[in-house]
C-alpha cells in the first residue's frame, strides 16, 4: 500500500493465487446478482465476488447472504458508510490514531492491521470516525492487494484512558460486532490487543454479550506491548517507536493521510457510489433481511428508523 494511486488488484492475477477461486464461480455469483434488483450488481467488481467468495470459505449460499448483509449495511449504516471523503474530522481521527497496515505478513502469511492512539486529548477522540477510518483504509487495502490467507489484527491500548473507554458507545460496539461476524468480505483470524489494562478487560467485558464463540476465541489479550506477538507477527513489521523496525508512527500515519488524499476523488467515490440510487431500493429490502433476522439471534436486535428513513440494526445471526 505505499504507492499513493490506488489501482484495483488485476483479477487475471487474483485467479493465479492458490485459493481456488474461479472464473467460474464468480459467473455463477455475477447470474444470482442480476436477479437482486436491491443489489447494485453493475456497481459490484470481478474482484468483489471473489473477495466475497473466498471469505465465505468458497460456499456459494453463504456468499449470497454475506453480499446480501454486506451492501445492505453499507447502505443503512451511514456512520460509516455514507461521505467517506477525508473531511477535516477524518483528517483530525488521522492524526491522532494511526491506523495502518503492515507491510509484513504475519507467520502464517496474513495481512497484519495496527492501530494506535498516540495523542490522548479526549477531545480529538471519536470512536465513531476511528472505525469509519479504519473499515476506509481496511476497503482500500482490499481493492489494491485482494485476497489474503486471513486477516489479523493489532490494537495498542497503551495510551487509552477511562475517559476514551467512556467514548466507545454501545452501539458502536454492537454494529461493529455484527458487521465484523455476519457482514465483512475477509477472513478474520486473530485480534490481538496488546498494553491492556483492567480498564480494557471492563471494555472487554461490555464487548463479551455480541460476540460469537468463533470471534471470542479469536481474541489474544497481552498486557506487553509487541514482543507478546512474536509467536504470530514479526516483531521487525511493527514501527520503530513501539520496537519494531518499520516506519516511525508519524511516517505511517503521514502516507496514509497522503493516500486518502490522493484518492478522495477516485477510490473514496467508488466506496459511496450509487447510494442514491439504490438506497429506497434497499430500506425496504433490508426491512424484510431484519425481521427475517429477528427469529433466528444470538441476542435480541434493535431496530430503529432515523430521519432519511433508513434502517439501522445491530444483530447477529446464526449461520
Amino acid at each position: 500500500m505505499e504507492s499513493v494511486e490506488a489501482k484495483e488488484f488485476p483479477i487475471e492475477e487474483e485467479y493465479k493465487k492458490n485459493h481456488g477461486v474461479t472464473p467460474e464461480d464468480v459467473m455463477v455469483l455475477r447470474k444470482w446478482l442480476q436477479t437482486q434488483p436491491h443489489l447494485p450488481e453493475r456497481h459490484i467488481t470481478d474482484l468483489d465476488l471473489v473477495l466475497a467468495y473466498h471469505s465465505c470459505n468458497r460456499s456459494t449460499e453463504v456468499t449470497k447472504q454475506t453480499l446480501d448483509l454486506n451492501y445492505t449495511f453499507r447502505t443503512n449504516v451511514n456512520d460509516y458508510f455514507q461521505s467517506r471523503s477525508l473531511d477535516s474530522n477524518m483528517t483530525k481521527m488521522l492524526n491522532n490514531l494511526v491506523i495502518i497496515p503492515l507491510a509484513g505478513r504475519s507467520h502464517d502469511g496474513n495481512a497484519v492491521f495496527y492501530s494506535q492512539l498516540v495523542d490522548t486529548d479526549l477531545s480529538t477522540f471519536s470512536c465513531t470516525e476511528g472505525l469509519k477510518a479504519m473499515l476506509m483504509i481496511i476497503d482500500l487495502w482490499q481493492y489494491e492487494e485482494g485476497t489474503w490467507p486471513a486477516f489479523e489484527m493489532v490494537a495498542n491500548f497503551a495510551n487509552y484512558t477511562f475517559g476514551h473507554i467512556t467514548k466507545i458507545d454501545l452501539r458502536s460496539i454492537q454494529l461493529m460486532a455484527f458487521y465484523l461476524q455476519e457482514a465483512i468480505p475477509l477472513k478474520l483470524k486473530r485480534i490481538h490487543l496488546i498494553n491492556t489494562s483492567p480498564i480494557i478487560d471492563r471494555l472487554i467485558a461490555v464487548m463479551k454479550p455480541f460476540l460469537k464463540s468463533e470471534l471470542l476465541n479469536s481474541l489474544h489479550i497481552y498486557s506487553d506491548g509487541i514482543a507478546a506477538l512474536h509467536n504470530h507477527i514479526p516483531v521487525q513489521h511493527f514501527p520503530k517507536d513501539v520496537g519494531g523496525e518499520y516506519k516511525t508512527l508519524n511516517e505511517c500515519k503521514d502516507n496514509i493521510l497522503k493516500k486518502l488524499r490522493e484518492n478522495a476523488t477516485g477510490y473514496s467515490a467508488r466506496l459511496s457510489q450509487d447510494y442514491n440510487s439504490r438506497v429506497y431500493r434497499i430500506i425496504a429490502h433490508s426491512l424484510a433481511v431484519v425481521w427475517h433476522q429477528c427469529d433466528c439471534l444470538d441476542f435480541r436486535a434493535h431496530c430503529t428508523l432515523d430521519t432519511r428513513n433508513t434502517v439501522l440494526w445491530s444483530a447477529s445471526k446464526n449461520k
